[in-house]
Order: structure tokens, then sequence, then C-alpha cells
């Protein structure tokens, strides 16, 4: 198709869509406000934009240039925040390591991004002299510290981190480049073999930032102002801690950075800061509730976006009963990851709690530009009706273009040119998407589809019940038949029964919430349920414990 393009002036700046840009607006509107690392560190924009610049000349004088990859193995920190800015704004590539894979995967993902320049945090400068020998590609390894000099090690390093910026300029001209140039990458946790490698540029990550703050001012509630101070909860190797420090540093919102995750630092921090926002997946939130601290601390103005793993509704009673503004969104590591909100509509505030609740916890609604269907296995749009299923299909100016040196499994991913996402779900009247499975987690049972995430939602909405995990176990007759593990509260302990749990069922059976079908055949109450290196339930060991429970 003919299109008439724009004629440009020779002398018109293009203006690409580069992570630098994000910069403008803080540094003038904003140059007070504080960028916070636990009791270690505090200091304003303007001055993390001369460390940024710093921290770019270090690595320059480290042989880093534009196309090289950069790695870090940090907690969330300050550092990590300079070098989601530093590293891509040079032309470099950000590998954000995650430092909770087997050591084996991890250097599997060093030799795979092909880092040339290693910041450890040294925590883990231990597990890295045991790696070294097998690192390819790693010229040189930058040691972070939280105070005084690098500790000794096995291993050669460039210098730690604080003496090396000390060392460093502040100005550095960040050149203009292809808006398509890759920025980030990181690697997918999944159960079974290698981690898979996603890539992201400039200009998705612009965007992403972009499309998330304008489906802000869309809440009723939930909005983010200049006014909130942000912290993350979701670890910065994950996606980019869901791609919201780039969203805080654009508003330029005081931010506040909480080293490890520990219960009760968190909560600390969340007090002494005030902490207004924030995100995590559903086991963090858990774990804050349920830390004797929690009852010291008044979180009634904190809002936190629950992410990775359904929102169950007994955590979000439990949540609501502090104060908590709790609400879910959706994505994947594949999509940088932002799609859906489950922001309230205005009429809805007027509707009771019960009702607010049951859509605080769906899906959501897409954000702006984001293009999602749910289809049938013929790539037909099923009717919107909240109750017809499908699979869950996306287009988005941000989605990751493929698997890093994978092409097959890319392929697969973008299959028919839209990104497949292997959840299944529906979508109501009112456009919200619910997701109901995984794929590969729902329940086929007498030619019944059955969501495992709608029984563990029931089972976490009995009081006893703190955790819940449902799969499905093969059965002679049925196919499949499902099956429960739940941990039970402190002070239930020995006090609830399988029984008593299966016969909770029967109200949302009478309401024809789920079949009868749906009750699981046996719930095991158990002391925990295995987790992945980001906090969401593993299905696979869930699988193997049950088998080994018999």
């Amino acid at each position: 198709m003919a299109t008439k393009l724009i004629e440009r002036t020779p002398s018109a700046y293009e203006y690409p869509l580069l992570i630098k840009q994000i910069l403008h607006t803080p540094l003038r509107c904003s140059p007070r406000k504080e960028i916070v690392y636990k009791d270690v560190m505090r200091y304003d924009y303007l001055r993390l934009y001369k460390r940024i610049g710093q921290l770019a000349n270090a690595l320059e004088g480290l042989g880093i240039k534009a196309g090289d990859t950069v790695g870090v193995m940090d907690w969330d920190s300050h550092r990590y925040l300079e070098c989601f800015f530093a590293v891509p704004m040079m032309g470099a590539v950000l590998h954000t390591v995650n430092v909770r894979l087997s050591p084996e995967q991890i250097l599997y993902t060093l030799n795979h991004a092909e880092d040339s320049v290693l910041l450890v945090n040294s925590d883990f400068l231990p597990m890295v002299e045991k790696l070294r020998a097998g690192m390819k590609t790693v010229k040189g390894i930058v040691v972070l510290t939280d105070s005084g000099p690098a500790p000794e090690t096995g291993c050669e390093t460039a210098g730690e981190y604080e003496a090396l910026l000390s060392k460093s300029s502040e100005g550095y001209d960040f050149p203009d480049f292809d808006e398509n140039s890759m920025a980030t990458t990181f690697y997918t946790t999944g159960t079974t073999g290698d981690p898979k490698g996603v890539c992201f540029s400039h200009r998705q990550l612009v965007l992403h930032t972009l499309s998330v703050s304008a489906s802000m001012p869309l809440a009723s509630q939930g909005a983010i102002s200049s006014r909130d101070v942000y912290m993350p909860l979701t670890p910065m190797f994950h996606v980019h801690a869901w791609g919201m420090p780039y969203l805080a540093t654009m508003l330029g919102l005081k931010q506040v950075y909480p080293g490890r995750y520990i219960p009760e630092v968190l909560l600390g921090l969340i007090a002494k800061e005030g902490v207004t926002f924030s995100h995590c997946v559903p086991t963090i939130l858990h774990m804050l509730l349920g830390s004797p601290a929690c009852s010291t601390v008044d979180l009634s103005k904190l809002s936190i976006i629950i992410g990775g793993a359904a929102l169950p509704k007994g955590l979000c009673i439990a949540a609501g009963k502090k104060g908590i503004n709790t609400y879910t969104g959706y994505g994947m590591s594949e999509t940088c990851p932002v799609l859906t909100i489950s922001h309230l509509k205005p009429h809805m505030l007027e509707w009771s709690e019960e009702e607010q609740i049951e859509v605080r916890c769906r899906t959501g609604l897409p954000i702006p530009l984001v293009d999602l269907r749910i289809v049938d296995l013929g790539g037909n749009d099923v009717p919107h009706d909240g109750v017809s299923v499908g699979e869950i299909v996306v287009r988005t100016p941000w989605l990751t273009q493929g698997y890093l040196k994978e092409p097959e499994r890319s392929g697969d991913l973008w299959a028919g040119g839209w990104l497949h996402t292997a959840d299944i779900g529906t979508i109501d009247s009112e456009g919200y998407l619910q997701v109901t499975d995984r794929m590969k987690d729902a329940i086929k049972t007498g030619g019944e589809w059955i969501s495992s995430l709608k029984i563990e939602n029931i089972l976490t909405m009995h009081e006893a019940v703190s955790e819940a995990a449902v799969i499905g176990v093969p059965h002679e007759v049925w196919g499949e038949r499902p099956c429960a593990l739940v941990t039970v509260k402190d002070e239930y302990r020995g006090k609830v029964s399988e029984e008593e749990l299966k016969t909770f069922f029967a109200g949302f059976v009478e309401r024809g919430v789920i079949s009868k079908w749906g009750i699981p055949d046996k719930i095991m109450i158990v002391e925990s349920i295995p987790k992945t290196s980001v906090g969401k339930q593993n299905k696979r060991q869930i699988r193997k414990a049950h088998a080994e429970l018999g």
C-alpha cells in the first residue's frame, strides 16, 4: 500500500525513543526527590544522573563498548537502578542475572548472554569463585559492597563499585543510536530445559513505561502520582522489576530500595520512608502479612499490584483488613511484562466490598496499546461472555521478538503472528480478562476442563488455610482428578481436617461457582508449598511431592 510520508526538515531532530529520554522529566521537575537504599545510601535525582555518568565512564574504562553485555548480580539497590540506565544508555546490553537460579543455570546464562563484565554483590562471590573457570566471555568482575573495601576473593577483580565510581568523571556524552537497539536481556525460569533468554529494545522499554503510566489515570483506585513513594518487592532481576523502576523514575517518585527481602526490614522501610506503592507475587504479600512486625506498621496508605500468579481472594481480604489497596496485574517475562491491570471502573466504587474484591482479583483490563484476544484451537475469537474459554494471544509494541539464539522456540511463541502466552482464560462483558489456568495446569476430568486456580481460590477463603496449590493427577476412569496441597495458619495447626476442607466446597457447588467435579479427591495438609526462584508455585515440584506422599 502506498502511503504518504511526512516531509522531514533536514535539521529536525528525530528523537529516538531511548532510555536516556526517561530522565528528562525528573531531572527538571523532581531533581531533589530522594533515592534511598536501606540505611546505606540516600541521594537525589541530580546525584543519580551524576552517578550514572560515573558508572558509564567506569565501564568504558573496563573496555565496555556499544553492543557488549554487562551482567549484574545484586539485591535490589541504588546500584541496580544506576545499571538500569547507565548500561543501556551507553549502547551496551544489561543482563539482569537471576541469582536464585542454580549455580549451573547461572553459568549457562552468563555464557549464553556472552557477558563481558560482571557486577557481583559480595554475597555471591563464593558462588562466582566456583563458576569463574567456566565463564567463557567474562573479562572483568566488579565487586558490590554496602560498605568498605571489597572482601578477599580467589577471583581477580577489577575493583569495588564505589571505588571505581569515585575515580570516574561524572560527565558522559550518552549518544543517540537506533531505538531498536537491544537494551536488556534476562532469562525465564522454566521448569524444564535450560532457561530461555528474552531481550528488549530501548523503544520497547520506553513505550512500556509510557503505556503503564497512561493506564494509571484510568484507575478509580490505585492511581499513581508524583506524591507516591515507590519500593519494589519484585526482584530487579525479574523482568526489570516489572518495569516499575523506569516508571517511578520517569514520574520523579521518591524511590526506596530494600536490598534482600527480609520481612522486618521491608516493613520497617515502609513505615520509615512512607512507602505507598509497590508490587509483588502473592507469596511476598503473604510473607509480609504473616510477619509479627506487620501488626505494628500502618499499611493503610499502601497500594500493591499483585502479579506472577493469581491473587487469591483470601489473601486480598486479609490485605484489605490491613488497609492495603491490593489489585492484580498480568504479564509474563516475554511481555516486558505488563499487559493488564485490574483497576476498578468508577461505577464499581459503589459496589459492595465482596463485589469489589471479585474485580480486584480478576486478571484485569488491557493497558493502552495492548491488543489482547482469547482464541479457540482454530485461532478464532471466543465470545466475551465471561464463560467461553480460550488461549490468550497478544500484540503490543513491547513484546520480545523471540528467544535469544533459539529460532524454533521463537517460532512457536509467535505462531500466526500473535504471541502465545500458553495461558487460558475468559473475557467478560466489562472487558476484564480472567486467566483460568496455564494450559499445562488445567485439569481435564471426565471431558470437563476445571481450573486449578479456581479451586485454589476457594481453598484460600477457608479461615484456616494459609496457602493452597492444586494439580491434576492421573485417574484411570476420569483421566485426571484434582488434588490439593494446603498449608494452614499457625493457630489452626492440628485443628482442621481434610474432610472439613472438602465440606467447605459445598456452598460453592450450590451457588454454581464450581461443579462437584472440582472438589479435590485428596487435600493434603503440608508444611510448605514448593516455589520457583521468583516465588511462584512450582507445579512440577508439587506433582513430585504428591507422588512421594502418595
